[in-house]
């Protein structure tokens, strides 16, 4: 067996400390706001909010999700559904402009039989996308390896979500 080094995510695994809420959007959305780059918010709207995906397909992987605790999607107010639309919208643009994929993904897994990790929590993903970026890796060693820490992304886009007006 080979060793793949990743001496950054010691600073996680020794200081990350398991939610007692049982959703983790709703934990980090009661933090206080001054801690939103430690729980990966890049941005705070009315009705729904952005962040990034602890566990990334690739590099900018995000997720936007109502600040309402709630797996209904067809009973999400109007205000709900079109901030949630169009923080989507806002960010594939700031992706684009920040990271210059090839395509997306972006999708939302309702449930546990949909492969909704989070079920109790609705949430759209959006995932950059590059030809050629999906390699042996995975597939061969369950292994995805990633370019740029969560750190480095957050700071990449940060300034681009603080343009948006809430």
């Amino acid at each position: 067996m080979k060793n793949l080094w990743t001496p950054w995510r010691m600073k996680f695994v020794m200081t990350y400390k398991k939610p007692k809420h049982k959703c983790f959007f709703c934990y980090d959305l009661k933090d206080k706001p001054a801690n939103d780059k430690t729980n990966l918010i890049l941005f705070r709207g009315k009705q729904a909010f952005v962040l990034l995906n602890l566990y990334p397909y690739s590099n900018g992987h995000l997720m936007v999700a109502p600040l309402r605790h709630t797996a209904d999607y067809p009973n999400l107010s109007k205000d709900e559904l079109s901030e949630l639309n169009v923080l989507v919208q806002k960010s594939v643009l700031i992706l684009k402009k920040v990271y210059r994929p090839e395509g997306f993904n972006i999708g939302i897994n309702l449930g546990k039989a949909a492969g909704a990790g989070v079920d109790s929590h609705l949430h759209v993903h959006i995932v950059p996308r590059w030809l050629g970026d999906i390699n042996f890796m995975p597939v061969m060693a369950e292994i995805k390896v990633m370019p740029e820490t969560l750190a480095e992304t957050y700071k990449r886009l940060k300034p681009e979500f603080k343009k948006l007006k809430q």
